[in-house]
């Protein structure tokens, strides 16, 4: 990795987008530390340590929910505008013929999915504005300081939109992936100082943090393997004469990767299982519905919960995959080239092929990315660790956001290796 960096240094394009990459992240950084006026912040800090839900906000929002900044709600509005236009893109025929039109369809969901994050913004600030206000944190509680407050926090929410798509744009990596990865590890000191405290207080021993460490370790060895872990699919392409000349006949393969959703099944789970909790911040906190929620049979520490979570991950593993690797389009292409699997008939039947290994390699990617998630809620549940939940799921995205990045810089430096080599 040093090494692809240190190469990629040396290349201006390259060095360009890695420096513009670094420079709109610190913009984000620095927005965390931006306050939304009128708030208690004393209080917001003891409000946000009481559940998973701000727990989750603030995973997200690196720190911002906590300090509740103008970047609290982070890039999550913009995640869940996305996952519901990526179903109804499914759903409805209108929206898939524009996503089957090329660059300009695109850009026109890409546009809806915009305008869906704003809307979802202005819903999620405003229950938590509502939230916050029944809880005794707002500083003056009049119906103006709502106002205000919604208002700041759905502008923050589409300027950290902006950032992640001029990331994604002029730099290297996903924009709305690199901006959860550096949210993740802004929280590695705190994390550090909280296990520091209970070791202090005498809660943990220098064994359970050994064995702690051991196990993210082990975690992070898997995450690893699990993402460069590959299929491939032989193809050969048959030979053919044109003239004097010969062409095709040459072996390829397919890769297939066991884990192609890669972070994006569980952000979409997380993304889903929060958003109820985010609603019933309308209501009272002595309400039925908040009550049912928050502590009863879908609260985060019963069994149930967990259940809907791996299934969720599985649904959106699979779901993200099928979008985005589509087995008739790979078997056309490969028939059109005069391509085919060896055993294989082109058309339909390679199509079946490709789609039935792809359906087994996705199960079991979803399958390591539940067991990575849940492992969290099982430590808070089993040891003395407490308020270090998420954290399996801290590692699969920290690590898959960090083997993407360094696939991109590969990736661009093979790019000018050609151009040089053509030139």
């Amino acid at each position: 990795m040093l090494k692809t960096l240190r190469n990629a240094m040396k290349v201006p394009d390259i060095r360009k987008k890695i420096f513009i990459t670094f420079a709109l992240l610190m913009v984000y950084r620095a927005g965390i530390f931006i306050l939304v006026p009128g708030i208690n912040k004393d209080a917001m800090s003891q409000y946000v340590g009481q559940g998973m839900l701000f727990g989750f906000l603030d995973l997200i929002s690196g720190g911002g929910f906590k300090n509740f900044s103008i970047f609290a709600l982070g890039i999550g509005p913009y995640i869940n505008s996305s996952i519901i236009f990526s179903l109804l893109t499914v759903a409805i025929p209108k929206l898939e013929s524009l996503s089957k039109e090329g660059e300009e369809g695109r850009k026109k969901i890409a546009e809806y999915t915009r305008y869906g994050a704003v809307v979802l913004a202005v819903i999620e600030a405003f229950s938590i504005s509502m939230n916050i206000r029944y809880n005794g944190v707002l500083i003056n509680d009049s119906w103006f300081w709502v106002f205000l407050i919604v208002l700041t926090l759905t502008a923050g929410s589409t300027f950290v939109m902006w950032l992640s798509e001029k990331i994604t744009e002029f730099g290297i990596g996903n924009g709305a992936s690199l901006i959860i990865f550096t949210g993740i590890l802004s929280r590695l000191p705190s994390m550090g100082n909280s296990i520091a405290v209970m070791a202090k207080g005498g809660t943990v021993n220098a064994i359970d943090i050994i064995l702690l460490i051991l196990l993210a370790l082990v975690l992070i060895a898997g995450v690893v393997v699990m993402d460069l872990a590959e299929r491939r699919i032989p193809v050969q392409y048959a030979q053919r004469r044109v003239g004097t000349k010969s062409f095709g006949g040459q072996s390829s393969n397919i890769p297939i990767n066991l884990n192609s959703a890669g972070v994006m099944g569980i952000i979409f789970a997380l993304s889903v299982l929060q958003f109820p909790l985010l609603i019933t911040q309308f209501f009272a906190p002595n309400s039925k519905a908040r009550v049912a929620l928050e502590t009863g049979w879908l609260s985060p520490k019963k069994p149930l919960y967990s259940i809907i979570y791996v299934l969720l991950i599985l649904f959106f593993t699979w779901f993200y995959t099928s979008i985005t690797f589509k087995p008739d389009e790979v078997a056309d292409n490969l028939q059109k080239s005069g391509g085919f699997v060896p055993g294989i008939r082109p058309g339909k039947p390679t199509e079946e092929y490709i789609t039935r290994i792809l359906n087994r390699m996705t199960f079991v990617g979803g399958i390591f990315a539940a067991i990575i998630a849940v492992i969290p809620i099982a430590i808070e549940q089993l040891t003395p660790f407490q308020n270090l939940y998420l954290g399996g799921t801290s590692i699969l995205i920290a690590v898959g956001v960090a083997l993407e990045f360094d696939q991109q810089i590969e990736a661009q430096l093979v790019m000018r290796h050609y151009e040089g080599f053509l030139k």
